[in-house]
């Protein structure tokens, strides 16, 4: 078996060790789940075995399953009931050999050395017993809800028998994961033992254990889950009560959280078996649905590809950085050089003056004061963090440095300043790499004497908490600054994807139409009331004025105006600018830092609109009906996503999603930008575009290419299989 051994002691006791070759952690797979259930079998078939216990070759236990593997099934190449009916079988395959391991007859214990997330723990959850390592870094979950799927391996009828249904749907709605005190307080594991001791502890309660220890609760006669019976007064308003919240919050477009709550209801009644065929139907369904592919392609599968650094130069050596220069230690400049070092680089920040230079250890001391109240951090580790800057004005200190970020006001003559400065100073192959969010890198490069290492890397804000960074290639960056730039967000912990050059890139610039589209609405007369909740009913994380606000107008007024100079063209250029500029210029609302934008922001309560937007425009006698908003802020920022991938400014559909999900949380049920397109076709969405610019004006107007795949019936993601048929 390749991806596991059994070694059996001299009591008699099967180990079973998961280890599967060139992983880096145990998944469930194909491969890995027949040798499972041929070494689950073998122990049940083996008189002279008195029972296993199941751990892992690797720090972590089991990842979950391998999604990519269940995703290449929901896309396979065939009608939508075959792809379903094939997800439904491989699913029941992993339930029966489960089972197995419940009422086969004899004890399996699950030592869980690491990590358990979903078919992981699942499978532990089958167990007759469940051991864990005394570790609080270990995590225990069924995080599956966040990919737009449920549990399939048996978690929630499993949960709902060990903790009742009522306990359980918080844990399965949210996914969270538990560390090992709080699993074992819930049943979900029966022990906690020091790591050293977690085998032999196992066999050891094998070996003390009777018959009547290995059946399950749920297998014994006259079994009833605890907890109030879904089926009661009681029980009946509760889930109708849980229903209700999730409704609030997700507004119908997560279909995997009902599926969730009916998995559980349903199956909370009968047995087990028929209970787990339930739950079967259920991931099958959601799992060839348009929603739930859509996400585990973008927030599993590509953005795992984009963490591996899967585009990086494979002829580049890998490098690490040693000394990172920052200049400009402002906001960002400051977060920058924060999450640097807390990944251990020693970073020296530059500004115009000391006391200036100074403000990046009052910002990690400001950022750290939470962490250290609650207990998260101590003292000494922040001592040791500030240890690793040095704030100066002198550019000499950056020798040595193999990467410098520049993160000074966005002004193209500041910035050519400061690239001539610290150039002077450093190394030959240092890399020079500007955060900018808008100017073009190849323009910004003409500073340069090496534009070959100049590169863009856009950082998003609040840099601490944002996991996406933008490599941004200028026209003369050379495979080199790309590797190291690649390899430096892997160092930091951060996301990468990589950009063309053009005015405001990929993400800012779609973003941008988001905000922009919400502004527009303003002006022509729509209540924001309702601008506001199309926002977050299309599934966005923050309405489009409230975002406004939380970026600042006056930030956006000056970006605004920028542009108009540099490209020469008039200002406002459009009323959604017009709109800005009002409340800057006239109205004195800059948004939410000085507690006035589009909101106001009492110290004493909760945000509201304000209610002179009523004098700035002038509400409509006929307000749309919400979905006509909600598809408008969905189609023009899918629409600009689109005319990116044909312009080259973002090379592939996947980068495109993963991007817009980092980014700025583009409606994760729909996997992204693209995703959004392909759930609607093309042809579909190019009718639509058709409609809107006929209505709201040019910029709806469908681009070339979609024009093109509208006619052709083609798609950004071809089915798996597709392609080899057309070949």
């Amino acid at each position: 078996m390749e991806n596991l051994k059994i070694d059996i002691d001299a009591d008699g006791i099967a180990l079973i060790t998961i280890d599967m070759p060139k992983r880096s952690m145990n998944v469930l797979n194909e491969g890995s789940i027949a040798d499972y259930a041929e070494a689950v079998e073998k122990v049940i078939a083996d008189e002279t075995i008195k029972g296993a216990v199941v751990t892992s070759g690797k720090p972590s236990f089991i990842a979950g399953a391998d999604l990519d593997w269940i995703l290449s099934l929901a896309e396979a190449d065939l009608p939508g009931e075959q792809r379903a009916i094939n997800v439904y079988e491989t699913v029941m395959k992993l339930q029966r050999i489960m089972r197995r391991t419940e009422n086969g007859g004899k004890p399996f214990v699950a030592a869980v050395n690491g990590l358990a997330l979903g078919g992981g723990l699942e499978l532990c959850l089958a167990c007759t017993r469940r051991i864990v390592a005394d570790d609080p870094r270990i995590q225990l979950g069924l995080p599956e809800a966040k990919v737009g799927l449920l549990p399939g391996g048996g978690g929630t009828q499993r949960f709902a028998r060990i903790m009742g249904p009522l306990k359980a749907l918080p844990l399965l709605l949210e996914g969270r994961a538990l560390s090992p005190a709080e699993a074992l307080k819930l049943g979900i594991v029966d022990e906690i033992v020091p790591a050293a001791d977690l085998v032999s502890r196992a066999k050891a309660w094998i070996l003390s254990s009777k018959p009547e220890d290995w059946v399950k609760p749920w297998d014994q006669k006259g079994y009833k889950a605890p907890g109030d019976d879904p089926r009661t007064m009681e029980g009946s308003l509760a889930f109708s009560a849980a229903n209700a919240m999730n409704r609030k919050k997700t507004f119908g477009n997560y279909p995997n959280l009902d599926a969730i709550q009916k998995a559980v209801y349903d199956g909370i009644n009968v047995p087990l078996d028929t209970a787990l065929r339930i739950e079967s139907r259920y991931f099958a369904t959601l799992m060839v649905s348009d929603v739930a592919r859509n996400m585990v392609r973008t927030q599993f599968v590509n953005l795992q590809k984009a963490n591996k650094l899967e585009g990086r130069p494979a002829e580049v050596a890998a490098r690490k950085v040693t000394k990172l220069g920052v200049l400009g230690a402002g906001m960002m400049g400051a977060a920058i050089a924060h999450v640097a070092a807390k990944s251990g680089i020693p970073v020296i920040v530059i500004d115009r003056d000391q006391p200036s230079a100074d403000k990046v250890l009052d910002h990690i001391r400001a950022a750290s004061a939470s962490d250290l109240a609650k207990g998260r951090t101590s003292q000494a580790a922040i001592d040791k963090l500030l240890a690793l800057l040095t704030p100066t004005t002198d550019y000499s200190a950056l020798s040595g440095a193999e990467l410098v970020v520049e993160a000074v006001f966005e002004d193209s003559a500041i910035k050519a300043d400061v690239t001539g400065k610290a150039e002077a100073v450093l190394g030959a192959d240092a890399v020079f790499a500007s955060n900018t969010s808008s100017i073009p890198i190849s323009s910004l490069a003409e500073a340069s004497s090496r534009p070959e290492q100049f590169v863009g890397i856009h950082f998003f804000s609040p840099v601490e908490r944002m996991p996406l960074v933008e490599i941004i290639m200028g026209g003369k960056t050379g495979q080199a600054a790309l590797a190291l730039a690649m390899d430096f967000c892997r160092q930091i912990r951060k996301t990468p994807i990589v950009v063309n050059d053009g005015r405001f890139f990929y993400t800012s610039r779609v973003f941008a139409t988001y905000t922009t589209e919400g502004c527009l609405m303003v002006q022509e007369g729509i209540s924001p009331v309702l601008i506001e909740n199309a926002g977050k009913m299309a599934g966005m994380p923050v309405a489009p004025l409230a975002l406004c606000d939380e970026i600042s107008l006056d930030l956006i007024y000056h970006i605004n105006k920028q542009d108009a100079k540099d490209v020469g063209r008039g200002f406002p250029g459009s009323p959604a600018e017009a709109l800005i500029e009002r409340m800057i210029e006239k109205e004195r609302r800059p948004g939410k830092k000085a507690g006035k934008g589009f909101y106001d922001y009492p110290a004493d309560g909760h945000k509201r609109l304000w209610q002179g937007l009523a004098d700035v425009a002038t509400l409509r006698a006929d307000q749309p009906e919400a979905s006509a908003l909600i598809e408008r802020l969905l189609v023009i920022q899918a629409l600009e996503a689109a005319r990116c991938l044909e312009e080259g400014i973002v090379a592939t559909p996947a980068d495109a999603d993963v991007g817009a999900y980092l980014g700025w949380g583009f409606a994760p049920w729909t996997g992204g930008p693209i995703s959004y397109i392909d759930t609607i076709g093309a042809a579909k969405f190019v009718e639509t575009c058709r409609t809107l610019e006929a209505s709201c004006g040019p910029r709806f107007r469908p681009s070339e290419s979609l024009v093109r795949m509208a006619e052709s019936g083609e798609r950004f993601y071809a089915l798996r299989g597709a392609a080899e048929k057309a070949a």
